[in-house]
């Protein structure tokens, strides 16, 4: 079954713990609707440029969810050495820049680069905040460093973010990850479960 001028839209910030403990069930998800709807990526920005440290609290706060996710979705992994060997920064917009930037250079590298900025930040406890290490993966995937880092700093790719941002509150989506399909009888939302990949396509192609 094709889903004709259907989309489905799916809302995500490439550190998000959540979409992260997500991604296996989501890429499996994918796999199903591949060729049956288009599937577009907006970018939530779970939170705002600051250059200051995490608090203590909002620290134990985030290592607590993680902890939380690891019991709720067995086999997601997190890598708790960030907390020592980085400066934590309450700041994901460098990182749905980032994103952009690689989309802008080549649409095949969005996802690639939102994969890229997980495992660097939940795995490798390196800090997709910080320029240098998006830069970085941007040349692991091929990419042009030099235009990224421009597209990166510029304001284009900053009011393409706000834009993604504003879109996904229009069509009603807030938390992250969520799902929405679009169709010639309207948009809805569609119920996830993070562990059940066809629970979630049988409500888009039923």
């Amino acid at each position: 079954m094709t889903l004709d001028d259907s989309q489905l839209y799916y809302l995500h910030d490439p550190m998000c713990s959540w979409c992260w403990g997500f991604s296996p069930t989501w890429n499996k998800v994918k796999e199903a609707l591949e060729d049956k709807v288009k599937v577009t990526y907006l970018l939530g920005g779970l939170a705002l440029d600051n250059d200051e440290d995490m608090t203590l609290q909002t620290q134990n706060y985030v290592q607590s969810n993680w902890r939380r996710i690891e019991e709720k979705i067995p086999g997601t992994k997190f890598n708790y050495d960030f907390w020592i060997k980085c400066k934590p920064r309450r700041s994901t917009y460098p990182a749905c820049r980032a994103v952009i930037s690689a989309r802008i250079q080549n649409p095949d590298c969005e996802t690639s680069m939102i994969s890229a900025i997980q495992k660097c930040y939940y795995l490798n406890a390196q800090n997709p905040s910080e320029e240098d290490v998006l830069v970085s993966l941007a040349i692991e995937l091929g990419l042009d460093a030099e235009k990224f880092q421009l597209d990166l700093r510029s304001e284009k790719v900053n009011k393409m973010l706000f834009a993604e941002i504003s879109l996904a509150k229009s069509l009603g989506m807030s938390r992250m990850p969520s799902l929405s399909l679009q169709t010639g009888r309207g948009l809805r939302a569609i119920s996830i479960d993070f562990l059940d990949p066809d629970y979630i396509v049988g409500q888009i192609i039923s």
